[in-house]
């Protein structure tokens, strides 16, 4: 088919190149130019949707810097998402597309949205909304390989411009999917609950790490693994390891625009700035235990991984970021270690929190000897490793004492 991507940032155009390595005809456009792009990409968006069957938006729908994540947001007044960038977008694509064109939005909007705010500007084409569950550093795998496919029609049946998107997506897809066909409103629903529901299970499982923490003799991998086991009424293994909180672009501001939603729906509960306010809390935990060791062991305190995920250079929504805020509100210095974010450091002695192990395939890091696939940089003998995903052994870096958080039963 003939597709545009309006919009070929971190999202976009990765997804786009997948459109294109399945056969398709594509072309893009942003108002920003890059070397994402595998594809022609045209001046203007009239340019760009000129003779085109399916175009793609997939542009922010962003919140105030403010409401990121890498810093408590829970005690800031809840708002919804800025829907300004779609708006404009389909208000011009109204001046250059005809009926014969399928518009096919996949940017996150709270439930409601597209019948409130968006389909008075798109009169003059056709329009399906489809939000996409892809995650920063996985979106090439993951446009293939999605849990489902979401498709929201005006009334939630299978229309005919909903059976074109089905068959589109078949043609590249590597999983057999699910489709799911609903309104724009449920469509919008399942992809932000999927989100929150993430966050709130990070949320209950590091919950449990804070009582081994604070009760003694509990290893936490203990108490998860027999939950994370338990699929017949309460959940399975995905997101069952405690460690670092819930993190990234998406998942911290859909809770905070939830807690908006909730506001404006008179739910009369704040089910979601609990989950954030429980993320935040955790993260001081964590910053208090640093500071803890930095006390007692008269050491620098460092992260190692200030990225919100190892091998991402993206830093929104960070959880490292949001425990180095603790860690300085407490009275404390921190600093980072991750070669994505240019937190350069030949080598470190001091108390190093774990919130990455570099990924084995990761170019830029500068391992040394027996550090080699663990570690960003070279940590020296007497350090104090608090390895808050307890995968590290004494065998990975001797002479250092490892802290593994969240397991009371035992120190290694």
């Amino acid at each position: 088919m003939k597709v545009a991507m309006i919009g070929c940032g971190k999202l976009g155009a990765p997804c786009a190149n997948e459109m294109k390595y399945a056969g398709h005809d594509v072309v893009g456009y942003d108002v920003v130019k890059s070397d994402l792009p595998d594809f022609p990409m045209k001046d203007t968006i009239q340019e760009a949707v000129q003779d085109r069957e399916l175009i793609f938006i997939a542009v922010p729908t962003p919140h105030d810097k403010s409401y990121g994540g890498e810093t408590p947001t829970a005690h800031l007044e809840p708002k919804d998402f800025d829907y300004s960038i779609v708006v404009n977008i389909l208000k011009e694509l109204n001046n250059h597309c005809n009926k014969n064109q399928l518009v096919v939005l996949i940017s996150t909007v709270l439930p409601g949205t597209v019948r409130r705010e968006f389909v008075q500007h798109a009169t003059n084409y056709r329009f399906i909304y489809n939000p996409y569950l892809i995650a920063m550093g996985s979106v090439n795998w993951d446009m293939v390989n999605p849990e489902m496919v979401i498709i929201g029609t005006e009334d939630g049946s299978l229309t005919g411009d909903a059976q074109i998107v089905i068959d589109f997506y078949k043609t590249m897809m590597k999983n057999d999917p699910r489709y799911i066909v609903g309104t724009w409103d449920e469509a919008e629903c399942i992809k932000i609950f999927y989100n929150t529901f993430i966050s709130a299970k990070i949320g209950l499982v590091n919950m449990i790490q804070d009582v081994a923490e604070a009760s003694g003799n509990i290893n936490v991998d203990v108490v998860t693994k027999a939950l994370a086991e338990s699929d017949r009424r309460i959940m399975g293994p995905a997101y069952m390891r405690a460690g670092m909180g819930d993190a990234g672009a998406c998942h911290p501001r859909d809770n905070i625009a939830l807690r908006w939603l909730s506001k404006e729906l008179n739910l009369g509960y704040d089910l979601f700035g609990a989950i954030m306010e429980s993320r935040e809390l955790q993260a001081k935990k964590v910053a208090e235990s640093l500071i803890a060791y930095a006390s007692e062991y008269d050491m620098p305190i460092y992260i190692h991984g200030k990225a919100y995920k190892p091998g991402v250079e993206y830093t929104e929504g960070s959880y490292s970021l949001l425990i180095g805020h603790y860690v300085q509100q407490l009275g404390g210095s921190v600093s980072y270690i991750d070669p994505l974010t240019n937190d350069m450091h030949d080598e470190v002695h001091g108390v190093i929190l774990m919130a990455h192990h570099a990924p084995t395939t990761y170019s830029h890091s500068r391992v040394i000897g027996s550090q080699e696939q663990k570690f960003y940089t070279k940590i020296l003998p007497g350090s104090i490793i608090i390895d808050i995903w307890r995968t590290l052994h004494t065998s990975d870096i001797p002479d250092c004492k490892i802290v593994h958080y969240g397991n009371t039963r035992c120190s290694k």
